[in-house]
């Protein structure tokens, strides 16, 4: 499940279906280990699973936060419960991601957080004012929350320095601040910082996502994923519930099917939601996706002949096109007969971040 498997430079590849190739062609078995998969690893062959008591005992208890109905007058990431454990003598590592996530904009009236109507990423509001967009999907509509019908949003904004001064503050403990590059293992009780906290602490007793809905609404189709993924991060530091292993989320949507999953220990929860939802919006491994970009991106897409069952839409802000077909043999070939222009051209299939 790890994107770090995958290399971006041309040309792409993933070390998983380099491995996966290899031991085919060798007539070799191929065993790929996760404690939550993704779509694409479930693809290359049958899946054998633990008991599910195992399994379940495997995950540590996940506390959930519902930031809806936290008390307006504190700040909004600064939970009781988030309180409590950085008071304790746990050793608590509060994570917030900043760089790549959603910048989350959420109703002034009632607080509901502004989400696309069709795949649930976070929207932005167009440069004009009046239309939100999903950066994921493309979708465009009106400026109005989906709960209340109010038509005033706000940006959640948030940082790991004034989070770690709001905590210092609130709670008059020292927060060590963790970043890229802080020394691994580093002996701090309570530390802030990024993602790359999980891979610089050796163990905690608490791992606190202190605003989840950034993973949960990045504009990427793999999401969901890369939020279990971190989730599973996390897990190696505290270990499992029968080791009194905890995970605090603050999320304003507490129904999400990340966090349901987690909840019970159990990733293939949402292994059929996502599968499900690649299936609706056609995208890997559901469907194959190429995505096309450089100068000469425009005019390789207006040479290409579109068949029935291909569909070609952009360009993205960031001047890239997707061209998605029925299958990989069908995108092969439409790829291979379309003329290359002069200049710079890019063809990524089925990348990871998208």
């Amino acid at each position: 499940h790890d994107e770090r498997y995958q290399e971006e430079r041309a040309p792409t590849w993933h070390a998983r279906d380099v491995l996966v190739e290899r031991a085919r062609r060798a007539g070799a078995p191929c065993l790929l280990v996760s404690p939550c998969p993704s779509l694409e690893a479930l693809a290359a062959g049958p899946l054998v699973t633990p008991a599910r008591a195992h399994e379940r005992g495997g995950w540590p208890m996940l506390d959930v936060v519902d930031l809806r109905r936290e008390d307006p007058m504190r700040s909004r990431l600064l939970s009781e419960r988030l309180v409590d454990a950085v008071r304790s003598d746990a050793r608590v590592v509060c994570i917030l991601n900043r760089t790549g996530r959603a910048r989350l904009l959420a109703c002034e009236r009632c607080r509901e957080l502004a989400r696309c109507e069709r795949c649930e990423a976070a929207v932005a509001q167009a440069a004009a004012g009046e239309q939100l967009h999903c950066g994921r999907c493309g979708l465009d509509r009106p400026v109005v929350c989906q709960a209340c019908g109010a038509t005033t949003l706000r940006v959640v904004r948030s940082g790991v320095r004034r989070l770690r001064q709001d905590l210092e503050a609130l709670t008059g403990r020292p927060v060590a601040e963790v970043t890229a590059a802080s020394p691994e293992g580093a002996p701090t009780r309570v530390t802030v910082g990024t993602e790359a906290a999980l891979h610089h602490l050796d163990a905690a007793d608490v791992v606190a996502f202190v605003e989840f809905d950034q993973e949960l609404l990045a504009p990427r189709y793999r999401a969901a994923e890369e939020a279990m993924a971190l989730l599973a991060l996390a897990a190696r530091l505290v270990g499992g519930r029968r080791d009194g292993g905890r995970i605090l989320v603050q999320t304003a949507m507490p129904e999400h099917d990340v966090v349901h999953a987690a909840r019970l220990g159990d990733p293939g929860r949402l292994v059929e939601a996502e599968r499900a939802r690649r299936e609706l919006l056609r995208l890997p491994p559901a469907a194959p996706v190429a995505v096309v970009s450089g100068a000469a991106a425009e005019a390789f897409v207006a040479a290409i002949d579109v068949p029935l069952g291909v569909e070609v839409s952009g360009p993205s802000a960031d001047g890239q096109w997707l061209v998605r077909a029925a299958d990989h043999d069908q995108l092969a070939d439409l790829l291979a007969a379309t003329p290359r222009p002069a200049g710079r051209l890019r063809l990524s299939v089925d990348p990871v971040r998208l």
